[in-house]
């Protein structure tokens, strides 16, 4: 089995997240890394023993090294883009972070330019690879609770709450990422619907910016936070079935609460990350009473989101892993509960399609 050689772009928090899990990935290596702080290049390279030819702060350089077969792409979002069209004109299999991208006509580029073009990308979406939603998806698939009827998805942090005085940072700025807890929470509600009930079809939606002013701590000074902190949005998903979401970063007690409920006629199944080996079903048992199983996920759902990105660039097809066509839809429905706020109406996805053949690169 040939090793394979990985690029990393992007050397912050979540970049030891995702390297941790390659120490339970056989056959492959970090083979190069890249940041736009040399002084982070040089300790994630010594740190993994990297050469000095494959030390890089300029993200080009790296998709072009001939020591790399695969880049994955851990950066803000204002660089996603760029990384994504890069690695699709140099013909760089990638994992990119989510959201795709920060704005609707950039992932519409983008399907585009991979119309024409067999690279594969991966989009990041973490969730997918909760053993408790794998099952989930398997159970609706199969009928497991009849007919779904309606769903219930929220995704809360507390750390831009009052109480813990949090700075500006590029997560609050609208010039980097496009949307605030929308795209950073709200992509993943967003893709756990689709992968677990449907398509959805249309969106209507509420989007707050609840604390205005941060410190900005090069300064000290108070700056204007113009950015979504706390969004809801119903929506129908295909073949009308209602959803509801709420997500925010001001839920004082929520450290990392991502749940989800799905209603069937004669069942519903709760399942949560922080819990993600247990999936509780309710249900009536042969005697008609109610119960309520909380049932431990066997191990055939297990999957690390790393493992699945090797798996891809040695050439496996798995139906569920997340893809750019996944990511540019994920980014089509951002766009669309954006609109449905602004405009204050219900918003049909059908809306942008035209948009999207429009736009130009």
């Amino acid at each position: 089995m040939k090793t394979v050689r990985l690029g990393l772009i992007g050397l912050g928090g979540m970049a030891g997240v995702h390297v941790g899990q390659l120490s339970g990935v056989a056959g492959v290596r970090l083979a190069a890394v890249c940041d736009q702080d040399a002084a982070k290049v040089a300790e994630w390279a010594e740190r993994h023993g990297i050469d000095a030819a494959s030390r890089h702060t300029d993200a080009e350089s790296l998709i072009r090294d001939p020591e790399v077969d695969a880049v994955m792409s851990i950066t803000p979002n204002d660089a996603h883009y760029e990384i994504i069209r890069l690695c699709l004109t140099y013909g760089k299999p990638l994992m990119t972070e989510k959201p795709f991208t920060r704005t609707y006509e950039e992932a519409a580029s983008l399907k585009r330019l991979a119309a024409s073009n067999s690279t594969p990308c991966m989009v990041g979406f973490s969730y997918r690879y909760v053993p408790a939603f794998r099952m989930a998806r398997d159970w609706i698939r199969e009928g497991r609770i009849g007919p779904v009827r309606h769903l219930f998805v929220q995704y809360l942090q507390q750390w831009g709450g009052t109480p813990f005085e949090t700075k500006m940072n590029w997560r609050l700025d609208r010039a980097i990422t496009g949307t605030g807890t929308l795209g950073d929470l709200g992509s993943h509600m967003i893709d756990a619907a689709r992968f677990l009930v449907g398509e959805p079809a249309e969106v209507a939606s509420l989007m707050s910016n609840l604390i205005g002013q941060r410190e900005d701590p090069a300064t000290g000074a108070m700056v204007d936070v113009d950015i979504d902190d706390f969004a809801a949005f119903t929506a129908w998903l295909e073949p009308g079935i209602p959803a509801v979401f709420q997500t925010s970063r001001n839920a004082f007690g929520s450290q990392n609460q991502f749940e989800i409920a799905v209603y069937g006629d004669t069942g519903t199944l709760h399942m949560n990350w922080d819990q993600g080996d247990y999936l509780t079903w309710i249900h009536r048992n042969a005697e008609g009473s109610e119960v309520r199983e909380r049932i431990a996920v066997p191990a055939r759902y297990k999957l690390a989101q790393m493992q699945d990105f090797v798996d891809l660039v040695r050439g496996d097809v798995r139906e569920e892993r997340p893809m750019l066509q996944d990511g540019y839809l994920n980014q089509k429905i951002l766009e669309a509960v954006v609109r449905s706020s602004r405009e204050r109406r219900s918003v049909r996805i059908e809306e942008l399609d035209d948009r999207s053949e429009e736009v130009g690169t």
